[in-house]
Order: structure tokens, then sequence, then C-alpha cells
């Protein structure tokens, strides 16, 4: 069962009881990431994150680390677009040990300019390491080709420029922008019970914080089929290309999943059987679909030796033109819904899973959807839904190479 609360200071607090299990996952999701920046402080988020961990008025970066790492428990956060996480997974009986020690984090981190001067070297190093990440580094290029200027395009690390701008000073004041009550949402699941948990977060979270909100308006992003190419001296060319998906809490999100899912989303789809199996051409190919509050993408990723390049994009063209037309067939449909739900299901046996999944729902929805309305919703999509969606395989695709091919001849490859 799902419970969802708010608290009088505008927290809200989602707790998932699930019993017969010992683990209880917690998560603080804030609603800033690197797209309510600007270009002056790109990565201020990100740079947040990893501060928080870096020592508060009572408690050094070790002791922090030594509170979860006592109870055989876990912690740790992440960084996106759209949210900024701060999580821990610890057996029941430790629960308000690692609330504790989050909210500790959370309301009295020091931001010591020592430190600061640390964490910024070590996020230039995040940063240089991307770069020796081919087929990491090629997906953030795609973001910058698709989204321009937007926001959305900006790298969720900042740039070495950026973060040698950060002083103490610019952390605590966008902390005090964002982190605050009506932007943050605290999800559990586990072996809780929801009386425990709102007491608890009453406790540690209720009163009020002292800080001073900041409305960012976010401009929806406009999809550019733009195409670039960034020559770099590596073995494989690594290929991008997107054209426009669906936002979020678009009805039709779940048909997209299940186009995704026959064209690239798997072992027996379209794109690895062809690409890969039939005729040896990349050892990694794959779609992806990603959904934003306002706006989402329809990608895949292709990393193959330079001379297979021009195969791999015709035959990629090819099939995108043949789904577009004729759509999948029931085989791929029914497989791919008990693909999705299989995996849904199975993802649900992790605490983990299970808080993050509310932590999204809550941030970006703004509701929460049972498991057999999920599942409902999966079964109801029919092949005219897929086809339908399908018809954004005929738009203009933004392209992103990375690699040793030269520009003009992946140009060729499109005119």
């Amino acid at each position: 069962m799902i419970d969802r609360q708010q608290l009088s200071n505008g927290l809200t607090v989602v707790v998932e009881e699930i019993p017969g299990i010992r683990s209880i996952s917690v998560g603080i999701w804030v609603g800033t990431g690197s797209r309510h920046e600007t270009p002056e402080i790109n990565g201020i988020s990100h740079l947040i994150e990893h501060m928080l961990f870096k020592g508060t008025e009572t408690r050094s970066a070790k002791e922090l680390a030594e509170v979860f790492d006592h109870v055989g428990g876990q912690v740790n956060a992440f960084t996106a677009k759209e949210y900024t996480c701060f999580y821990a997974k610890v057996l029941d009986l430790h629960f308000r040990r690692a609330m504790e020690t989050l909210a500790d984090m959370f309301f009295h981190s020091r931001f010591a300019p020592e430190e600061l001067a640390k964490e910024r070297k070590v996020i230039v190093e995040e940063i240089r390491m991307y770069e020796d990440t081919p087929d990491e580094l090629v997906h953030d290029l795609l973001a910058s080709v698709v989204w321009g200027d937007h926001p959305l395009g900006f790298n969720i690390l900042g740039t070495e420029q950026t973060l040698q701008t950060f002083e103490r000073q610019n952390l605590v004041d966008y902390l005090s922008q964002r982190y605050v009550e009506s932007n943050t949402v605290i999800t559990v699941a586990g072996h809780v019970r929801t009386d425990e948990v709102m007491a608890i977060v009453e406790e540690l979270f209720g009163g009020p914080w002292n800080r001073r909100a900041e409305r960012v308006i976010t401009e929806p992003p406009i999809f550019m089929p733009e195409r670039r190419t960034r020559v770099k001296q590596t073995e494989q060319e690594h290929f991008c290309l997107a054209v426009p998906g669906l936002p979020v809490d678009h009805e039709d999100l779940h048909a997209m999943i299940l186009l995704n899912n026959a064209l690239g989303g798997t072992m027996s789809s379209r794109l690895f059987q062809s690409i890969r199996e039939e005729k040896g051409m990349a050892y990694s190919i794959y779609s992806y679909h990603t959904a934003y509050r306002d706006t989402g993408l329809l990608g895949i990723y292709a990393g193959m030796a330079p001379e297979y390049t021009g195969e791999v994009v015709r035959e990629v063209s090819r099939i995108f033109e043949d789904v577009a037309e004729s759509g999948i067939t029931e085989g791929e449909l029914e497989r791919g819904k008990e693909q999705v739900k299989g995996s849904l299901m199975l993802s649900l046996e992790s605490t983990t899973s299970r808080m993050t999944r509310l932590g999204k729902n809550e941030l970006l929805l703004g509701r929460h959807y049972t498991l057999d309305e999920t599942l409902e919703r999966i079964d109801a999509v029919t092949l005219e839904d897929v086809r339908r969606v399908a018809q954004c395989l005929r738009n203009a695709p933004a392209v992103a190479a990375l690699g040793p091919v030269p520009g003009e001849e992946l140009e060729r490859l499109f005119d």
C-alpha cells in the first residue's frame, strides 16, 4: 500500500509498507537538476550533491560514511536533468539512525572552502574520465545537439570552467533557493509502519527550513534535428541518432515504451538481431526512450568499426522506415508486453527500486499508479497505438557521432 501525506510545512512524504522483508530504502528527492541551471552556474546542482557528503557541523566526511558502514547499510546520491536524490538502504532497526544522518547532511553541511577546493578537483577528474569513455560521452554530445542552448542540453557535471567559479556562498545561495519544502519529497519503502515514518520525518524535517524559495520557470525545449561530429582517435565510431519522443505523463507513453522494446530495447529486437546477430557489424547496439516533464526523445546508440559506419546508418534508416510504414507484429507486441511487465515486477523485489519509483512518480507526475493500474495500461496498448507513435520515426533525426570518421563522410550518409 502506498500512503502519501504532506506535512504542515509543505514537505511531501510517500511511504510504501512492504512486510516480509528486513530492509528499508529512503530517498530525499529535490526537484532541481541541470535543467534548472543557467550557463553561468552549470554543474552547481551536481557539486552540491557531492558537498553534502563532505562534512556537517558535528560529523566529518569520514564519520558520515562510517555511520552507514557500521550498520551494513548503503548511502549514495545522484543528480539528473530534473532532480537530485540522496538515498540510503539499511536494515529496519537502523532506520532512525539513517534518517538522522541524512537530515544532518541535508540541513547542516558545512560547505567548507577547503573541502570545496578538493571536490572541484574530484569532479574535474570525473569530467575527464568521461572523455576517456566515448560510448557515454557521445550521449552528452547528442543532448547538446537535440536541445541546443536549452538547459536540457547542459552537461550534468558542468564544465571545468564553471566549476572554478563556484565559491561557498554560491552553493549556499542555490541550496537556499531550491532545497525548500515545496520542492522536496521524501520516499520510504520497506519494512516500516507509516505512522512510525511520519513521526520520525515530522521530528527531523517538520519545522520551518528558513530557506527562501525562488521559483524557476522552465521553458519547453524545441527538438533540433541537427548533426554534429566530433573527431576523436578511438578504435570504434560511436554513433547516436534521435527523434522526438513523449513526455512522462503522455497517454501514449506505454505504446512508445513497447515501440522502443521492439526497435532496439532487447536482444530479440530488430536493431540487435539485424546489426549485431545477422550482420555482425556492432558489438553494442540498442535503442532507448527518455521522458522528461514536457518532452522526450527516442534514441539509438551503435558502436562499430569505422568502416561499418555507413552500413549501420543505412540499416538503422531501413528499420526506421519499415516500422514507421508497417508498425510491429503481433508477436513483437506480445513479447514486449511480457518483457516490460516482467522487468517491472522483478524490479519491485528491491526496496531501492520501489523507493525510486515513488520519488520519480511524485516529482514528475504528482500521482502514483498501482501495479495493477500500470499492468492494465501496458496490456491495453494495441498494434495501432504502436503504429501511431511510430510515426515519430519519420521525423528528421538529430545525429551525434564521435570517433575517427570525418564529419563530411557522415554528412553524405544523410544527404
